[in-house]
């Protein structure tokens, strides 16, 4: 178990009964010296192996001393950095189950996550405290509240509670089918799904991508632009990462493209990984506004979250002469499964099946289809979540024994290669995130110009999926760009920003079936509709 290589796509591979995945992520780095290298490249700090080992178990130890038990959940409400890590680790160490969140959550969204995961501690920062505070009251099953910066105040000091707290740590024997980690995912129209994944899961993601795509070393430096809450981020500047004894970028701020061209230039990663929205963001900084990059250090670009428009791939490409390796990957999968491959990229398909997955692409009686059709893909592999957290109807529709729907549509080539043909459902990817139009739609109909609207997907300059609302007004109101410009703020008063919909079109009708039913379909018919897949 100490050693890199596992091979868990090998027929007769299993894992032992009692199993921790901090064993492999920190523990057997240090076991086997490499306490001195550089595990995070944080603003001007540089933390070790070692470093990162003295916070997690101080961490750990801290939780235990609170109260918090094997399988208790602890919320992650932070900005990336070392004291994530050290406090996902930790929580994980003592075998109770880490829950990052998604910083741009609404306050209602917060107060769901913790009273739908019954968590008994929060974590959380300075910066996103007051949207905490806000619905407290309302969160019975929370027992303390853990600031890790600034005054305290009323709540428990991250900063009081590790000092005071012993740096040695024994790993919690969990066993391998235990919850790890918890990561909610919002792609239905109801709430948010909590994903939970096991011990032994994320060891067949990381081997398998990791050896197969970009052959990860211990001397690669990450930098990732999805957050650590994200499965993306998570996967990309974690367990990558500590699992192959490497070293990660982190930043606490808002990965806008001229922070990103910094800091390609000021940490040289070796590996860069992001979404499509954001490499268009920065090849139009280059382009239209003069910033200077560097990628000569970087030796593989990955993309995954939302689909890879091939102009957008060509652009890169001819720019930087470095490929994008864009995937198709899930939450509930743990991470990307069908992934190009360097040397191999066929621009426009979602790339390969890697190994220790299966799939099926099948036709609405479940028949499996030929090469060239389109029908709904299913996926298998032993990284796949049991199931979400008290959604028993939606566990039914979603997982199939061994295995899942994913609600994509697919075509297969006879290469091998995959092609996203459509959702199976009316849920977006916007900038990689999971959106449903029913909650954007709710919104628009409290004010009191929407009589009727429909959410679609629609695709931007650069072929990438955001939200278009058509709506049908109330009379006394007439359209125009100010009104576009009022219900755009109404909406990102209400809902987590990259919601809002990117255009407003005012129809005097929307189409419907006999019933009375809105028909989406119709409106993603008309010219310049889209949506973009899942990943």
């Amino acid at each position: 178990m100490k050693g890199i290589e596992l091979r868990p796509w090998e027929e007769g591979f299993r894992l032992e009964e009692r199993f921790n995945m901090v064993s492999l992520l920190l523990e057997r780095h240090l076991e086997q010296g490499r306490g001195q290298r550089v595990a995070i490249y944080y603003g001007d700090e540089r933390i070790t192996y070692g470093q990162l080992g003295e916070l997690t178990n101080r961490v750990g130890n801290a939780l235990t001393g609170l109260g918090v038990e094997p399988e208790q959940r602890v919320i992650l409400f932070l900005t990336d950095g070392p004291q994530f890590v050290a406090t996902f680790l930790g929580t994980m160490k003592i075998g109770a189950v880490p829950v990052p969140i998604n910083v741009l959550a609404t306050p209602s969204d917060v107060a769901y996550f913790l009273n739908d995961s019954r968590a008994k501690a929060l974590v959380v920062c300075q910066e996103f405290l007051p949207k905490f505070e806000t619905i407290r009251s309302q969160c019975p099953f929370l027992r303390h509240v853990i600031l890790t910066d600034g005054e305290p105040g009323g709540h428990l000091s991250f900063e009081e509670l590790v000092k005071g707290s012993s740096a040695r740590l024994e790993v919690f024997p969990a066993h391998k089918d235990d919850a790890s980690y918890w990561l909610y995912s919002s792609g239905t129209t109801g709430q948010p799904k909590g994903v939970i994944h096991l011990h032994h899961d994320l060891v067949y993601c990381v081997e398998s991508w990791g050896r197969h795509v970009v052959r990860f070393t211990p001397d690669d430096i990450t930098y990732c632009v999805p957050r650590l809450f994200f499965s993306y981020g998570l996967n990309m500047a974690l367990y990558l990462p500590f699992y192959y004894g490497a070293a990660v970028v982190l930043s606490p701020y808002r990965q806008e493209p001229a922070l990103v061209l910094e800091n390609l230039r000021r940490y040289r990663p070796t590996l860069f990984f992001s979404v499509p929205t954001s490499y268009g963001q920065i090849l139009r900084e280059i382009e239209d506004n003069g910033a200077k990059a560097d990628l000569s250090s970087v030796r593989h670009c990955v993309s995954a979250g939302e689909a890879l428009p091939g102009p957008l791939y060509d652009r890169w490409l001819g720019r930087f002469g470095v490929e994008i390796l864009d995937g198709l990957g899930s939450t509930e999968v743990g991470w990307v499964y069908i992934s190009n491959i360097p040397g191999k990229v066929k621009k426009g398909s979602s790339g390969l099946l890697l190994p220790g997955y299966q799939a099926r692409i099948v036709d609405k009686n479940g028949q499996e289809l030929p090469p060239g059709e389109v029908g709904d893909l299913l996926v298998s592999s032993d990284s796949l979540a049991p199931g979400y957290w008290n959604k028993h109807d939606k566990n039914k529709e979603t997982f199939m024994g061994s295995w899942m729907r994913t609600g994509d549509r697919y075509s297969r080539d006879e290469e091998g290669y995959f092609f996203y043909g459509g959702r199976g459902d009316d849920v977006l990817k916007v900038s990689g995130i999971w959106v449903s139009p029913l909650e954007v739609e709710q919104v628009l109909l409290e004010h009191e110009a929407v009589a009727e609207c429909a959410v679609v997907g629609a695709q931007d300059e650069m072929g990438l999926c955001k939200p278009k609302a058509f709506v049908t007004l109330r009379s006394g109101f007439q359209p125009g760009n100010e009104l576009v410009v009022t219900l755009q703020g109404f909406v990102k008063e209400r809902l987590a920003p990259y919601k809002y919909p990117r255009w407003i079109e005012f129809v005097n009708e929307l189409p419907k079936t006999a019933t009375g039913k809105i028909q989406r379909y119709k409106l993603r018919q008309l010219p310049g509709q889209g949506a973009g897949p899942s990943s």
